[in-house]
């Protein structure tokens, strides 16, 4: 049977990210995804100059419909743009008790335009993060949510705020490899990739989507951030550059 996976993000009209990134990541690993959409915004591949939030009823009444009918083998959530849609999601998220989670804590575009409300922040902290089983932020946002700007410091925060595993991911820093770090509380393993040439867009949706999936498909944390990584470097080395700003990851290569 083939595993499903519940995609909770916003909508990319360029396709670099968003949905249209989750889908092709889930669906070039081999499972189905169901998506229940956040917001619309305007943005392309240069970047974010607004977000339509979609109303919080009609974000719940979406995965409700998603519940009755189906459930999923793992959960992605994306861009939640206002406090309202992320406590929209948090009654399906408890019902699906069990079900792994990765958090993608979307703040700000790659292109540097915000795509959350501030008060986000505090809420993602005492509500969304002790449900997580994976958060996935790159070193920016880690920063914005913990005030840390060391890696393993920024992760050990996260873990007291209650995720269960941290995957910080370095594609931020002014390092010559690409460097990120998984910690849980096993301890921390730090995963050393190509710095690809280049300026991205959609890279961390791509890499919860891919997460998300292995852990679907079965693999534990580990093994399904490894996967993830492995699967993003790939994307990368193929990227293309349909407009005039950031490449796209190939993912279906």
């Amino acid at each position: 049977m083939t595993p499903i996976v519940l995609v909770i993000s916003g909508h990319d009209p360029s396709g670099g990210a968003g949905q249209i990134a989750d889908v092709q990541t889930v669906s070039a690993l081999g499972a189905h995804p169901a998506l229940a959409i956040t917001a619309l915004t305007e943005q392309n591949t240069q970047n974010a100059y607004a977000v339509f939030a979609t109303p919080a009823d009609q974000v719940r009444a979406q995965l409700e419909r998603l519940a009755e009918d189906m459930r999923p083998a793992a959960i992605k959530i994306g861009l939640l743009p206002s406090v309202d849609v992320a406590a929209a999601i948090l009654p399906t998220l408890d019902a699906l008790d069990g079900v792994p989670i990765v958090l993608d804590p979307v703040l700000i575009a790659s292109g540097g335009g915000a795509l959350a409300e501030s008060s986000l922040v505090p809420f993602l902290k005492a509500q969304l993060l002790k449900r997580c089983t994976v958060i996935t932020p790159n070193l920016p946002e880690a920063a914005a949510l913990t005030g840390e700007t060391n890696p393993q410091a920024a992760a050990d925060a996260l873990l007291r705020l209650g995720a269960r595993w941290a995957l910080v991911t370095g594609g931020d820093a002014a390092t010559e490899q690409v460097d990120n770090l998984l910690a849980g509380e096993s301890g921390s393993t730090m995963q050393r990739w190509p710095r690809r040439v280049g300026q991205f867009h959609g890279t961390g949706c791509t890499l919860a989507a891919a997460l998300a999936t292995h852990l679907a498909l079965g693999l534990d944390v580990p093994a399904a951030s490894k996967a993830a990584q492995a699967y993003v470097d790939r994307s990368l080395a193929g990227a293309i550059r349909p407009g005039a700003g950031q490449s796209i990851p190939n993912r279906q290569f």
